[in-house]
């Protein structure tokens, strides 16, 4: 099946759960995020204003993803980056191009 040919509704849905399910996972960093997948909770929110047609800025973008603002999540939940996270980041980032 085409990912294209999946229904509006359905797919809604599934990015809806996907954002309930990284607010659970406080413990999963952004940083291990983007190691290990190439995206984080920050690049849901900016695909989110971007598919938004200016309805959302990238601020309302990563707020509707945190469930807060990012500052504040950032404050309650995020880790400092040890060297090894920031290079297996970079690293994955590379691919994305």
């Amino acid at each position: 099946m085409d990912i294209e040919s999946i229904d509006d509704a359905v797919a809604a849905e599934v990015l809806r759960r996907l954002v309930h399910h990284l607010r659970h996972r406080t413990d999963a960093q952004n940083v291990d995020l983007m190691g290990l997948a190439g995206f984080c909770r920050n690049c849901l929110g900016d695909w989110l204003a971007e598919a938004s047609d200016g309805a959302l800025d990238r601020d309302a973008g990563r707020e509707a993803v945190y469930g807060m603002p990012y500052a504040e999540w950032k404050a309650k939940h995020q880790g400092e980056a040890t060297p090894e996270q920031i290079a297996r980041m970079q690293e994955s980032i590379q691919r994305n191009a």
